[in-house]
């Protein structure tokens, strides 16, 4: 069959359709990942509650193709929030997690916990500004904080065994709290504590709490 047949000449025209698709599926994706990113660069300027025309701007998309993309700026912001998340999750791993001495596992917590703090912290922030009105979004941290506290359990599973249940739930929600996101926030935001001190005043605080 020769490339003037009807066959082939519509196998071509479907071709030139589905490039054209694709070109605008792809043109869609940039605009709106463009979108994502300038919300997250705005967390990080301290802008928490950006608004839809300083969106815009900064992500080159005009105002109409935001709210294309998005139903409204809550949408917006859960989906600011998602892509940050899926971005930083590998940051939060810890290797060889429960193993290894005390020291060797408080080590590398704290390392994994800091580096997800510099890198989610702004994001964070926001995302408790805009919890109260937005259950989705609260619901975002709740999985974040249940995913830290899991593998608080797993890293310390030694040292809390020892106790007997009443201190082991005490002990395990202090140290769950004193190494959340907000927790850590609190330390390098509020009070201005560098990083290194603060993971400092970490460690010390983790060997005092988990000693008997």
């Amino acid at each position: 069959m020769n490339p003037a047949t009807p066959f082939n000449a519509h196998n071509a025209h479907q071709n030139a359709l589905d490039d054209g698709i694709d070109g605008r599926t792809a043109r869609r994706d940039r605009n709106r990942f463009a979108v994502l990113d300038a919300v997250l660069e705005l967390y990080n300027e301290d802008n928490l509650a950006p608004s839809p025309d300083e969106v815009a701007q900064r992500s080159g998309v005009s105002l109409r193709s935001v709210y294309r993309y998005f139903s409204d700026m809550d949408d917006l912001l859960r989906s600011a929030a998602q892509r940050h998340s899926e971005r930083i999750e590998a940051l939060a791993l810890i290797s060889q997690i429960g193993k290894g001495s005390l020291d060797e596992r408080i080590g590398r917590f704290l390392e994994a916990r800091m580096r997800i703090y510099e890198a989610a912290a702004a994001t964070a922030r926001a995302s408790r500004l805009h919890a109260a009105t937005n259950d989705i979004v609260r619901e975002q941290i709740e999985t974040g904080r249940r995913r830290l506290r899991s593998q608080t359990e797993e890293q310390f599973a030694n040292e809390f065994a020892q106790y007997d249940a009443k201190t082991k739930r005490a002990v395990m929600v202090a140290v769950d709290l004193l190494t959340q996101i907000e927790t850590i926030d609190l330390y390098r935001h509020n009070r201005r504590f560098s990083s290194v001190a603060t993971a400092e005043m970490l460690e010390i605080a983790l060997r005092r709490l988990m000693s008997q």
